[in-house]
């Protein structure tokens, strides 16, 4: 009943007020499917993990589907269900909790097989990068995508939720705040394939158009 306002409390305080009111907070459990403290969260948290994983949306459904969220459930770790508009915020504003560093699963580091990966098709996220403009800051190799072809995530302070609420609350004429927008690729799925294929055609329009298709699903 009160989790906004005690969640405000934290945000407006810049974080100094968490130490009286973070351990009143709860939040929808992805692997539980219940609500949590913080505290329990912590005590399920496995031994090499080292961070706090939360993701954001508009209903806890969508959030839980999103690929994702699906590959940080899969290593075993839980994700916090964030669809308040204030969480982001406050959950910024603590910065983390016993010691441990809030995540968003987004941003986990891609790995070396990704990066690779990323060397070798070079010139195919370049040609998709130039297909979608402005649309993304660039296009990466995943190395959390388990069974989907692509994912849009954002890097940066803003993500693609704490734009909505900036969208909803921006006073007339005032400059809207963006997220940076990547499109993220699971080298490992058969649409990727398709689309090195097509690359190394010299199949542009082909290499075009899934970029298109792919960023906009």
């Amino acid at each position: 009943d009160f989790g906004r306002s005690i969640k405000l409390g934290i945000y407006t305080s810049y974080g100094m007020a968490k130490g009286q009111l973070a351990d009143l907070l709860l939040f929808y459990s992805a692997r539980q499917q219940k609500m949590v403290t913080l505290d329990e969260y912590v005590e399920g948290m496995l031994a090499d993990q080292g961070s706090i994983y939360y993701a954001a949306g508009d209903s806890i459904d969508r959030v839980v589907k999103t690929p994702v969220v699906k590959s940080v459930l899969a290593k075993g770790f839980d994700v916090l269900v964030c669809t308040d508009e204030v969480d982001e915020f406050c959950i910024q504003a603590m910065q983390d909790y016993a010691e441990k560093p809030f995540a968003h699963v987004a941003s986990d580091e891609q790995k070396e097989a990704a990066e690779q990966s990323a060397k070798d098709n070079a010139g195919l996220l370049s040609a998709m990068k130039d297909a979608l403009g402005d649309a993304v800051s660039k296009v990466v190799v995943s190395s959390r995508l388990t069974d989907a072809p692509a994912c849009v995530t954002a890097e940066g302070p803003i993500s693609l939720e704490m734009e909505k609420v900036f969208a909803q609350n921006r006073m007339p004429g005032e400059e809207p705040m963006k997220a940076s927008r990547v499109l993220e690729l699971n080298a490992d799925h058969a649409v990727f394939a398709t689309l090195a294929a097509a690359q190394a055609a010299g199949d542009a329009e082909k290499v075009r158009l899934y970029a298109n298709v792919l960023y906009g699903q």
